[in-house]
């Protein structure tokens, strides 16, 4: 599971934060926010997500907490962004935003973005690509835990 700072420039400065979580399987589950990521924030996220399954699930994030009884969350080591997935997710989402055209404001921006999670939701070939790095190959697609 990542979190993306998005800052984009068109004379004024703004954010749009995003969070995601993705799966062996080519599921992506995301949130888009304008507030700072919180442990709040993620609460909310954390529930959004067990709502869309009827059993436990299991992430392994990057160094955040919270802990609702139907998620169990298992951490990277501090400082190993080699190891997350997600941070593939981000780098994919600042790749594709367009180029030429550039977000006037804050909810611009945030539609730009949820366009690209709900295009990579209909893509799980490509998400699924995101486990291809040789840093998180260990994670296989016969994972009985991956949603």
């Amino acid at each position: 599971m990542g979190k993306t700072p998005v800052v984009r420039r068109s004379g004024n400065r703004f954010a749009v934060n995003a969070t995601s979580a993705i799966s062996t399987k080519g599921r992506m589950h995301f949130m888009v926010f304008t507030e700072s990521f919180t442990a709040e924030v993620m609460c909310r996220f954390l529930d959004r997500l067990a709502g869309h399954f009827d059993h436990k699930v299991h992430l392994v994030v990057d160094g955040h907490f919270a802990h609702p009884d139907d998620v169990e969350l298992h951490f990277l080591p501090p400082y190993s962004p080699e190891l997350n997935p997600d941070e593939l997710v981000n780098a994919d989402l600042k790749h594709s935003l367009p180029k030429q055209h550039q977000a006037h404001d804050q909810a611009e921006l945030a539609a730009e973005i949820r366009r690209f999670f709900h295009r990579r939701q209909r893509q799980p070939h490509i998400v699924r690509r995101y486990f291809g790095g040789p840093t998180v190959r260990c994670v296989l697609d016969e994972n009985p835990m991956s949603f």
